[in-house]
């Protein structure tokens, strides 16, 4: 077996990296060469070099530019894991120079809101001068940042991803739905809500193959109804509220903790519904190839405090040995 130290790979340098990460981004060689200031010839070369090191056509080379080839998204996945720990290093060293704890990014669905604002209290009481980056989307846009790099640790579901194997996975909150709606929707004050019953309603919803979505979808096929097509399609918590302030026959499916919260400030009414749909668990997602910092150790341990949690490890294969 060939020792570690001697792969080829270890023969790329920072600045290849760099230029893999930016050719993502630019989609043309010459693009990503000016903004590296690097010359074409020579960014030409290094692509050339890269590819003969990796063992793979990296490109398919067009008219219009660079289309990655399978082996170049995965290329083009850890080059810009690597570019985000580079520059974590150099904010993390620019912090310990200004006496900061650190900084956490956290990516997190909407409906887990109340859990990380909760958490990030309690965490700053231990650890007052700690920075955070939040990030609010969906579980599939989260994982594909967390992937490259961007964010520490992302608080979602790894159901959607296609790859869930390559994560370190705490389950760690069962959600509860629940239905809101507009305070003058013409079903407030009824005593009791069906799903038949929204006949009129505008459903806000996120878009499809979302959880959330797919639970509401569920809901109607076991009504035995056809899932309706007037919708407001968003993934954000701001917006949802927006939509349903601005129209009076607006309703929309969201975890109990998010519609409680909106409800106790008066933007939303909760329906007296039975949901039928159980929805995924939240879970706290770490890339199992990196390493989780300090930090991120210690929200995690935070996050999941007086819940009954178990630590999987990846997705259908042995849970970690390590704590």
């Amino acid at each position: 077996m060939r020792s570690r130290t001697a792969l080829p790979l270890t023969r790329l340098s920072l600045r290849q990296m760099l230029l893999l990460s930016v050719l993502d981004d630019s989609g043309s060689l010459k693009r990503a060469a000016v903004t590296i200031g690097m010359s074409q010839p020579r960014a030409t070369k290094s692509l050339q070099e890269i590819e003969g090191l990796m063992g793979h056509a990296l490109f398919q080379r067009t008219n219009r530019g660079l289309n990655a080839t399978p082996a170049g998204l995965c290329a083009i996945r850890h080059a810009k894991t690597i570019m985000s720990q580079l520059g974590a290093l150099d904010e993390e060293l620019g912090h310990l120079s200004e006496g900061v704890f650190g900084r956490l990014r956290v990516g997190t669905i909407m409906g887990a809101v109340p859990f990380v604002n909760d958490a990030i209290q309690r965490f700053l009481q231990r650890f007052p001068q700690t920075s955070f980056e939040i990030l609010e989307d969906t579980s599939a846009e989260l994982l594909r940042q967390l992937d490259r790099g961007q964010l520490d640790l992302v608080i979602g579901r790894s159901s959607v991803s296609s790859t869930p194997e390559i994560y370190n996975v705490t389950a760690f909150h069962d959600e509860l739905l629940a239905v809101v709606a507009n305070p003058a929707h013409p079903l407030v004050g009824r005593k009791r809500v069906t799903i038949a019953d929204f006949g009129e309603s505008r459903w806000i919803v996120y878009t499809a193959g979302m959880p959330m979505r797919l639970s509401l979808e569920q809901e109607y096929r076991q009504a035995g109804l056809a899932f309706p097509r007037r919708l407001f399609e968003t993934r954000s918590a701001f917006t949802t509220m927006a939509l349903i302030q601005a129209h009076a026959d607006a309703v929309a499916l969201l975890s109990s903790d998010v519609a409680a919260f909106f409800a106790n400030i008066g933007l939303a009414r909760i329906l007296p519904m039975r949901l039928r749909s159980k929805s995924e668990a939240y879970e706290v997602i770490t890339r199992r190839s990196a390493e989780p910092t300090g930090e991120a150790r210690q929200f995690i341990a935070e996050l999941v405090s007086g819940e009954l949690s178990t630590w999987r490890g990846p997705v259908g294969l042995p849970a970690d040995t390590d704590p």
